[in-house]
């Protein structure tokens, strides 16, 4: 294969998977935003919430070593369709769970956590073939959609809250709407290869768990994961417990911190491609630890919306970065973003009942600081994203440039 792969189906494979990203975060953004009403509701302090919230990660932890041999025998669309139609149904029994009790609340959780980590991991497999195709950096622009879509669903969570609209009937609409529409969106993947170089022996996705470079690539997406998630889970819960604003402004907080992400995510692949991942996942690194600065010692409300703002920015490109730089060789490229995606998503078994559990001790404000020394550590691992060339060279274009940038250039297949 000589060029860049611009045609029809690898068109409309980019478009299905923008809308598969679009509608993760969407789904995710609607949960997250109604999380104080629900807490207030069922009467849980910061370790109760915690502890519901670990449900999730229950879930989502169950999925992971399940969905690379899942994908391996479906491929990523189906099994994106069905961790999608999965996940609107876990809304429904969520939807029920905010008023009936914890019990019927957890369990919706937990199918959440299991669907979707399921689709996570299957739409970035999705992302990395078809950034392979088109030959050029395109993964921060899929995962702005997925910012988009929570951006989208964080401010349709304030204005469910400021209309009243009841938890069950907002969450329950949000569900048969994912149900129904994202399995009719990802109709246009393309197969997960487009030729044999991935279908390696059996065993083989197994074997990418004990490559060093594969492994901190994960811990390095884990930290900002991390950052991520517990913004998602806590960043309104702080501005309202902790900073006393309303349950609306709140919310709108969580929005201008989701903002910031998809503005960033969308400009990043210029800045990748001029300068080189390193450099730019560090300096990100670094306003994303001022911004959690400000957002926690903030004396006024307009220093503490700055801090969600950067806090935002700096950690846009870190989850994306990390599955380029996992599918850097695409003849293991699959099975590599499995792993970094099933790895990076661990952050919400650690992020928010880790959070929950410290702010039961010292305010959810103060156990924020966590996250600063997370993202300290990532970027004394961000060596590992330089990509290097595969060893038999046979691969060169995204992501294969000596120089630690993203390449541009178009994907050449070398005999």
């Amino acid at each position: 294969m000589t060029g860049t792969d611009l045609s029809p189906g690898v068109r409309r494979a980019t478009r299905a998977t923008y809308l598969a990203f679009t509608g993760g975060g969407f789904a995710f953004a609607n949960w997250a935003s109604r999380i104080p009403q629900v807490r207030s509701e069922l009467g849980l302090d910061p370790a109760a919430l915690g502890l519901v919230l670990l449900a999730i990660a229950a879930g989502s932890v169950l999925s992971l070593p399940l969905t690379g041999p899942l994908i391996a025998r479906i491929g990523s669309r189906r099994t994106v369709t069905g961790m999608s139609a999965l996940l609107g149904v876990s809304l429904l029994v969520v939807a029920a769970g905010s008023t009936t009790g914890v019990p019927v609340l957890v369990v919706g959780l937990f199918v959440m956590g299991l669907a979707n980590g399921g689709w996570d991991v299957g739409m970035n497999v999705q992302g990395a073939a078809v950034e392979q195709r088109l030959g050029r950096a395109i993964m921060s622009r899929f995962h702005a959609g997925w910012s988009l879509g929570t951006v989208v669903g964080a401010l349709l969570g304030a204005a469910m809250i400021a209309l009243d609209v009841p938890v069950p009937a907002h969450l329950a609409a949000v569900g048969v709407l994912i149900a129904v529409g994202v399995p009719l969106a990802v109709r246009g993947f393309l197969p997960d290869r487009a030729d044999d170089a991935d279908a390696g022996p059996r065993g083989g996705a197994l074997a990418a768990w004990r490559e060093p470079r594969t492994l901190l690539v994960g811990l390095f997406v884990l930290a900002f994961a991390f950052a991520e998630g517990t913004a998602n889970d806590w960043l309104s819960v702080a501005l309202i417990d902790d900073h006393g604003a309303s349950a609306a402004v709140g919310t709108l907080g969580f929005a201008a911190f989701l903002t910031a992400m998809t503005a960033a995510r969308w400009v990043g692949p210029p800045l990748l491609d001029r300068y080189g991942r390193v450099p730019v996942v560090r300096l990100l690194a670094g306003l994303a630890v001022g911004g959690l600065l400000l957002f926690v010692f903030g004396p006024t409300p307009e220093l503490v919306f700055a801090g969600a703002l950067l806090w935002g920015a700096g950690t846009s490109l870190g989850f994306p970065v990390g599955m380029s730089a996992a599918a850097d060789d695409p003849a293991r490229a699959a099975s590599r973003v499995s792993v970094v995606a099933s790895v990076g998503y661990c952050a919400f078994l650690g992020g928010p009942p880790l959070i929950g559990f410290l702010g039961h001790q010292v305010t959810v404000l103060r156990a924020l600081l966590v996250v600063a020394v997370l993202l300290a550590v990532a970027t004394a691992l961000a060596g590992a994203l330089r990509p290097r060339p595969t060893p038999d060279r046979r691969c060169e274009g995204v992501g294969s440039t000596p120089t630690g940038r993203a390449g541009r250039g178009p994907v050449r297949i070398v005999p």
